[in-house]
């Protein structure tokens, strides 16, 4: 008990000398030392309170030829922190700023990096992934020849995977709600708007991994859209249905949905059949 409170009291001496040596250099009009010691808390990994000297270097290193350096590693930092949203502000200000600066290329990419840290779950809005995937294609547009273009590629694919998510959410909920028109403008139906997203994403992201889960929900949707379609609808509706189940199973013969579209296929069969006669 007596050494852990030994120890445990070194270290709050340590911290205190530490906090109090911080304070000094944070109220010191000694500006190189102060950037020196803001440099040195973040080459250790103390992102707190080098961005809280950096803040004020900022500002009192413009027009030197520190500033550059000041302002990029006060947005790394804030990076370090995970406050990605402030970090990509500062590194668009430093890519305004300094166009061609030392770390100009790093900052392009970091402002798509730290947007993409910050792009919630494809279920909430996608804004954020949305800005993220536009500055990443004016970091490959910028420097195409980067040794960044790969990992940049990558966020991309990734950014552009949670906006596919973020549609086949949309488009099987439309499916989920099925004949409820409590969230729907006269006339309107969740079945056709199923069908909408569900042939947008199909269109807009023709190359990915979920795409035969759209193609899914729209074989459903339109047989299902059938089924509740009002007589004078029916036979084409039907007919379409049919034509979608076959289109289904030619793009993916050996889905474990196969069974479905071919029982699809026989009810629009059957339904088609009888409009006929």
């Amino acid at each position: 008990m007596k050494q852990q409170l030994l120890l445990i009291s070194a270290i709050l001496l340590l911290f205190s000398a530490c906090a109090h040596e911080f304070n000094q250099v944070y109220k010191t009009d000694n500006i190189p030392y102060k950037y020196e010691y803001a440099k040195e808390c973040f080459a250790k990994g103390k992102y707190t309170r080098a961005v809280t000297l950096l803040q004020e270097l900022i500002t009192l290193e413009k027009g030197t030829e520190n500033a550059q350096e000041s302002l990029y590693m006060l947005a790394m930092a804030e990076y370090g922190s995970k406050d990605y949203e402030t970090a990509a502000q500062y590194f668009k200000k430093y890519c305004q700023a300094y166009p061609k600066g030392h770390y100009a290329e790093t900052a392009q990419y970091y402002v798509g990096q730290s947007l993409f840290m910050s792009t919630p779950e494809p279920r909430l809005d996608q804004s954020r992934t949305v800005s993220a995937i536009a500055d990443f294609q004016t970091f490959l547009d910028l420097y195409p020849d980067s040794h960044l273009k790969p990992a940049a590629q990558q966020r991309l694919f990734d950014l552009q995977d949670k906006l596919v998510e973020k549609e086949l959410y949309s488009a099987q909920l439309y499916y989920d709600l099925g004949t409820y028109f409590g969230n729907c403008n006269s006339g309107e139906n969740n079945y056709e708007a199923c069908i909408i997203t569900s042939q947008n994403a199909l269109k807009d992201y023709p190359y990915s991994k979920l795409r035969e889960n759209f193609a899914l929900l729209l074989m459903k949707s339109k047989y299902e859209l059938a089924q509740q379609s009002v007589e004078a609808k029916r036979l084409e509706r039907f007919q379409d249905a049919e034509d979608e189940c076959y289109g289904f199973i030619n793009e993916y013969p050996d889905s474990k949905d196969r069974n479905l579209a071919e029982k699809y296929i026989a009810k629009c069969k059957e339904m088609t059949k009888t409009k006929s006669n």
